[in-house]
């Protein structure tokens, strides 16, 4: 069969430098869509829907914005697929890991202008990355023998979270709740056992946690 009856009609075909070209902008552009959104400071965006009731959503989270878009380009998709791993696994940082993508597919640009081979790049950033393994398992701290210790500690990555947030003028109150919460899954992950219900009037103060 020739291969131009594989491919849709639409279809198109890049090669060589042009296809490496591709590849970095759209990831990069990618990067950047989400960049604004990052840390205390980042701003909100606005997605409106195309479809039925066109919803509109005011978010800065990295994965549903980045969940919202309709991308063709392969390396795009491959940081919008990263994105979701992140936040499958983690439940956090999705903006963080695809920033992060897009500044090193920038940089691995730039090397590869300079005429270095994509696999001395790819060789490079995985001795990198060994590296800052290394560098960052010789500095941790674990205080999960310390009660005191490991509840400050987990009351500052809650409170680091929530910076960001609409409720970040409430953030000790909702990081309190939070580490409470965690602390009565006694070592479980499972967190469909945590439970939130809405009810409509009072302030975001009145929000409690009640034993289920």
């Amino acid at each position: 069969m020739p291969i131009d009856k594989i491919f849709k009609d639409d279809a198109s075909e890049e090669k060589g430098e042009r296809a490496r070209m591709a590849s970095f902008i759209g990831a990069m552009a990618v990067a950047d869509l989400v960049k604004s959104t990052l840390g205390p400071k980042g701003m909100d965006k606005i997605l409106q829907s195309t479809g039925r009731g066109h919803s509109v959503t005011v978010t800065n989270d990295g994965a549903t914005i980045l969940k919202s878009l309709h991308i063709d380009n392969p390396a795009a998709k491959v940081l919008v697929d990263i994105s979701k791993v992140q936040d499958d696994e983690v439940g956090d940082g999705t903006t963080s890991v695809v920033v992060l993508a897009g500044e090193l597919l920038r940089e691995a640009e730039k090397l590869v202008t300079s005429k270095i081979h994509p696999m001395t790049i790819i060789a490079g950033y995985r001795m990198a990355a060994e590296c800052a393994r290394e560098a960052l398992l010789k500095r941790v701290m674990d205080n999960k023998e310390n009660a005191e210790k490991f509840r400050s500690d987990l009351m500052k990555i809650a409170m680091t979270t929530l910076c960001s947030k609409i409720l970040s003028q409430d953030k000790e109150h909702f990081a309190e709740m939070a580490v409470d919460a965690i602390f009565r899954l006694k070592g479980s992950t499972n967190l469909e056992s945590i439970q939130i219900i809405k009810k409509p009037g009072g302030s975001l103060r009145d929000s409690f946690l009640d034993e289920g």
